[in-house]
């Protein structure tokens, strides 16, 4: 989902929630008399919302939000984007402020903090608004990738009650130059290219062109989940209790990026390389990606140049996916119009709207997804995204997930560099993920 999905530097689009932000939260909650009924009828208070999003992000926010109040004067919103640059420093100054008696009524949460805030007692269940406007929720539902819906119920509580509708998301696929390719004389990527036909394109595009074939990187949910899951494996187990990070798929898929490092087909890890805006330059043929790029590429005159192609595979096709959701808290004396916010969001006119305004996110409602307000100006391939979500997995997010990413992006890194064996560091971090579950 996210961001709510940063448009932020092309192989980082979010961090993981720390574990700390969910108990400060509670503690914020306790302090402030949090509780609250399951009403909460129209006042002239305020209806708050917090998201995050860079000030680039928020103009387009503002856009969706006047919108919304074009059709119900009768709520006045305030809405708020916090621009950070991960999730665990959105929710720690979050959390400051509800601890300060500063309770939002309605807060945007990926993927990474869902069952976390859920275990919290922070939210307020949203089943008997559901169950009231059955009709408009099972049209929503109607609408998306059944996934969606099953990895909701099955990822985002721990109670079995539903804190969160599904909403936008973002998944990973590679973007292309597609001026490098034909510079090089490679044939374009196809849906069904494997990582041998990637290696041979950077080979190429590099003795040809000079330019760097793909960006590797450490980050977790954009540089090391798709080449685990592309080679049949993962970071862990499909219910996140064990670690598997020593798998030795896990090992060929580290050895393989060390590798395009190592032969200087990607430039190394760290320092100040944008691949956007080297990608824009012709300096790089690949990087990876979910929409969130649209904006730096729009605003580099690059769309046309770039194409969006399925991650390459091994084992077969694999890709990380998040979700937002925007939970109501359990503090909110507003939750009724809290409720009529939400609904506006996954509308499918509000979903059409913020599409055509051009969100960094994929919108849930696949009508809205394959429609020209979202496939407008955007590179050739572009659909994909949303056809990911048949074979995606959601990114492991286990409670200590600050802890976790660490250990993950800190052990890949040291295998890029060369600093370490992929054996040693992997090994050393499944060590370090066994004590954190």
């Amino acid at each position: 989902m996210d961001q709510p999905l940063l448009s932020r530097r092309t192989l980082t689009r979010r961090h993981f929630l720390q574990a700390t932000g969910g108990a400060a939260l509670a503690a914020g909650l306790a302090a402030c008399g949090g509780g609250g009924g399951s009403g909460g009828g129209s006042s002239s208070k305020e209806l708050s919302f917090v998201y995050m999003g860079t000030a680039e992000q928020q103009a387009t926010w503002n856009k969706l939000f006047a919108k919304f109040t074009e059709q119900h004067p009768e709520i006045k919103l305030k809405a708020e984007g916090i621009p950070l640059s991960n999730w665990g420093d959105f929710f720690n100054k979050l959390s400051t402020r509800i601890a300060g008696g500063q309770v939002p009524d309605v807060i945007q949460i990926a993927t990474e903090g869902q069952r976390l805030f859920a275990s919290k007692g922070l939210l307020a269940p949203l089943d008997d608004y559901i169950t009231k406007d059955k009709s408009t929720i099972d049209e929503y539902y109607g609408d998306m990738d059944p996934n969606l819906v099953e990895w909701d119920k099955k990822y985002a509580s721990t109670d079995g009650k539903t804190y969160y509708l599904p909403g936008e998301f973002n998944t990973m696929c590679m973007w292309y130059s597609k001026e490098l390719f034909a510079k090089a004389g490679v044939p374009e990527p196809t849906p069904t290219w494997t990582w041998d036909d990637f290696r041979h394109a950077c080979e190429q595009i590099k003795a040809k062109t000079g330019a760097f074939g793909y960006a590797a990187g450490p980050e977790y949910f954009a540089a090391i989940m798709p080449w685990l899951l592309t080679n049949g494996t993962s970071s862990f187990s499909d219910d996140w209790s064990k670690p598997t990070y020593d798998d030795p798929r896990v090992i060929e898929a580290a050895d393989f990026n060390r590798k395009l490092v190592a032969d200087k087909l990607s430039p190394p890890p760290g320092g100040t390389f944008d691949a956007t805006t080297a990608a824009a330059q012709g300096k790089l043929a690949m990087f990876g990606g979910g929409r969130w790029p649209i904006i730096s590429i729009r605003n580099l005159k690059a769309t046309a140049k770039m194409g969006i192609v399925p991650w390459p595979v091994k084992a077969g096709q694999g890709s990380p996916v998040g979700w937002n959701g925007y939970p109501i808290l359990k503090a909110s004396k507003k939750k009724d119009d809290a409720w009529t916010f939400i609904k506006f969001l996954i509308s499918k006119e509000g979903s059409s709207f913020f599409a055509q305004l051009g969100g960094t996110i994929v919108p849930a409602r696949k009508s809205v997804a394959n429609s020209q307000s979202f496939l407008e100006d955007a590179p050739k391939g572009t659909e994909y995204l949303y056809q990911a979500l048949s074979y995606a997995t959601p990114i492991p997010s286990p409670d200590k997930g600050a802890a976790v990413q660490k250990a993950i992006e800190d052990g890949w890194k040291q295998v890029l560099t060369g600093n370490a064996s992929s054996s040693d560091a992997l090994g050393k971090a499944q060590t370090t993920l066994e004590g954190l579950v």
